[in-house]
């Protein structure tokens, strides 16, 4: 009890009140950047500030019309915002749920070996791809979409799996804990303002799974045979080889420094024992 008024008496509680809210504000304009519902939001912000306006030169009726959108406004946002929200709260609680097992190098590294066979194949044939890698957010209810392989990733397999008119070619292949678990799955299409508008179904997918989990997706253009990554939101387009083998290994390959000095961290406790 002596700290807490301590730190009541010295405003640092409300000083971290305020900071509370600065985050809370930036994480949600940060959420809703590149949509429509930013656009909202500045809406929303205009009328407070024509209210306070209104208030402080005496405007009663404008200040009067200003109280009743307030007042009915969180109902239209509700409304308006259902799909941020519930992409929101789908997001958290993926964060809340069982995290994925870690794959060790040589698995990731198999896992590299068969995505770049299959995306130079289809990027010099231009064959339309997408392929989702889960990270440590589970793609369970993305999976459910799918048709089930639960097969060892190969090149030869995603090849086979997007070649034009077959079966399963249709929808987005997903990688879930080093196995392809299945193909012609739905992932949810962003509606991100960002994303050029010559590109199709397949990058606003791949945009939308990264919004909403921590997954790697690529995607290869049939029109140009173009490989793009999207994570956490990003759009990373025109990969070569280089640049995407590189990408892969940063997000899956353990640095052999870390191991070393791990093991020789164990080796000295072992000799000290």
């Amino acid at each position: 009890m002596g700290i807490w008024a301590y730190l009541t008496s010295n405003n640092l509680v409300h000083l971290l009140d305020v900071l509370i809210i600065w985050f809370l504000l930036y994480k949600v304009i940060t959420f809703v950047e590149g949509t429509r519902a930013l656009q909202i939001l500045f809406g929303v912000g205009a009328v407070i500030l024509i209210k306070v306006i209104a208030w402080y030169a005496g405007l009663v009726i404008v200040s009067w019309l200003m109280d009743q959108l307030i007042t009915w406004a969180p109902i239209a946002l509700v409304v308006i915002f259902q799909q941020e929200i519930r992409r929101g709260l789908e997001s958290l609680g993926r964060r809340l749920t069982v995290r994925r097992h870690h794959i060790d190098n040589a698995q990731a590294r198999e896992l590299i070996k068969g995505l770049d066979m299959a995306l130079e194949y289809m990027s010099k044939r231009r064959i339309g791809a997408l392929i989702t890698i889960n990270g440590k957010d589970s793609l369970e209810e993305y999976i459910k979409t799918g048709i089930e392989l639960d097969a060892t990733v190969t090149g030869q397999l995603l090849i086979n799996i997007f070649i034009p008119n077959t079966p399963l070619h249709d929808g987005a292949v997903i990688i879930n804990n080093d196995k392809v678990a299945v193909a012609a799955a739905y992932l949810p299409l962003s509606d991100s303002t960002r994303i050029p508008k010559e590109l199709g179904t397949r990058h606003r997918a791949a945009v939308g799974i990264s919004e909403a989990t921590d997954a790697v997706t690529v995607v290869v253009s049939e029109e140009t045979g173009e490989i793009s990554i999207t994570h956490q939101g990003e759009l990373l387009r025109r990969m070569d080889k280089e640049a995407y083998t590189n990408f892969f290994e940063k997000q899956w390959v353990e640095p052999v420094e870390k191991k070393k000095s791990f093991g020789k961290l164990l080796k000295g406790g072992q000799k000290e024992s």
